[in-house]
């Protein structure tokens, strides 16, 4: 059932407007007694869901017992990012989800439906997974916070994926990411309904629907100031309210070009932005753009690893990112990437395949660290005052020297695809 949905790309919601929309929502679910409130990291900052977290607090007060961030494979937050993101929101009631430990599995989505929706490209059952707080926490409402944007690995985020994947264990993390990668991101990136999603709904319909899960969805865009707003806010416990939400970020946080980009320069804000792994966003989000032989600058003051997992990092480090067929190949050869898919997955992602040039010009990772891995190297600070982001703009910039750039900065926030490059 949906409970409030409301949006258009050229809306604002007010802070004020965000609460009463919310409380008029969470009226209509009746009194609850125990409160579990999955926001995202801070990895989705600029979704809302903090603001939206601490208006939930203010609505139930001491009934919401418990915040567990939906970190996935990520590092805990730090003190920093909670007082930043969530503001005076008690610091008992944060929770860290340990995706290694922390898990219960509640069934398992059989492995001839995933063989089917894959077209045969994988043949593994997938472990429906969450932390098991969301199952003995007696908790009697579940409120799911965050935003729904394209995404790499689910076509569009959020909705179930924040239980899922947010919540989930290793195994259910390894395999949703690996089954996006083989299937073909470009045949995902944008599109709410694919085998990824299907799998996640699967679980939802057969395996979770005893747990009182309300999702709570923002559509985040930039107004004519170039300002971040909230642009829709969707709260329902079913499809209906991601579906509705997908459709507009579509409208909202996807640009189709006219003409293939030559040379794109991504900014990756230090705060937001510290691996590899979040950081790779410039390249999944622009890759259906860039032309061939084209170039990828990623200026990255803040990259100082390439996994947020450990294990994650050794593999990035040994491997490096390579074209699809040399990583499947790479897979099948090596137990320790067949123990990891999701480490796997992220090395396709992060490929160009070949097409076109990704440069990094990384804030506290040395040359010899950035070819290792397969990308090209530039000095930061050389690459910082040729492309100044304090002077850019989103978009088409005609530099000094007559270059033309397509400048981005933030890639968390959309979608850029060439007209012909994008498979409908």
């Amino acid at each position: 059932m949906t409970y409030h949905a409301m949006g258009s790309p050229d809306g604002k919601l007010s802070a004020g407007d965000l609460q009463n929309y919310l409380f008029k929502a969470l009226d209509k679910l009746g009194q609850r007694k125990k409160v579990l409130a999955i926001p995202p990291d801070f990895t989705r900052f600029h979704s809302f869901a903090g603001p939206l977290t601490k208006m939930a607090w203010k609505y139930y007060g001491e009934r919401l017992t418990d915040i567990l961030p939906a970190l996935g494979t990520h590092s805990p937050m730090t003190e920093q990012q909670i007082n930043t993101m969530f503001g005076d929101i008690p610091r008992k009631l944060f929770r860290i989800h340990d995706w290694r430990n922390d898990v219960l599995t509640l069934g398992e989505v059989p492995a001839d439906y995933i063989t089917h929706i894959s077209e045969g490209k994988v043949n593994y059952a997938w472990p429906v997974q969450v932390n098991k707080l969301l199952v003995k926490g007696g908790h009697d409402l579940i409120l799911s916070i965050g935003q729904v944007v394209p995404h790499e690995v689910i076509g569009m985020a959020n909705y179930n994926k924040n239980i899922f994947v947010g919540t989930g264990g290793v195994e259910g993390i390894n395999k949703s990411h690996f089954l996006g990668a083989v299937y073909g991101m470009e045949r995902i990136m944008g599109r709410a309904d694919n085998p990824v999603r299907r799998v996640l709904n699967y679980a939802s319909e057969n395996f979770a629907a005893f747990l009182p899960i309300i999702y709570v969805l923002t559509v985040v865009g930039k107004n004519a100031a170039g300002e971040l707003v909230v642009k829709g806010l969707y709260i329902g416990d079913d499809a209906e309210c991601f579906e509705k939400a997908a459709e507009l970020s579509l409208q909202v946080n996807f640009e189709m070009l006219d003409k293939q980009l030559n040379k794109v320069v991504v900014y990756l804000n230090p705060e937001e932005f510290k691996s590899t792994w979040l950081g790779n966003k410039a390249v999944y989000r622009t890759r259906m753009a860039i032309a061939d032989k084209g170039e990828l600058i990623i200026l990255a003051p803040g990259l100082k690893e390439f996994g947020e997992d450990a294990q994650i990092d050794r593999l990035i480090r040994k491997y490096g990112y390579l074209t699809t067929p040399e990583i499947l190949k790479l897979t099948e050869e090596n137990e320790d990437l067949r123990n990891n898919l999701s480490a796997a997955a992220h090395l396709i992602h992060g490929s160009s395949e070949d097409r076109f040039k990704i440069t990094y010009c990384p804030g506290h990772l040395s040359k010899a660290e950035i070819e290792k891995v397969n990308y090209n190297y530039a000095e930061l600070d050389s690459m910082m005052r040729k492309y100044n982001p304090a002077v850019l703009k989103d978009g088409f910039n005609t530099m000094p020297d007559g270059e033309e750039i397509f400048y981005i900065s933030n890639p968390a926030l959309g979608l850029w695809a060439f007209k012909d490059r994008f498979q409908t």
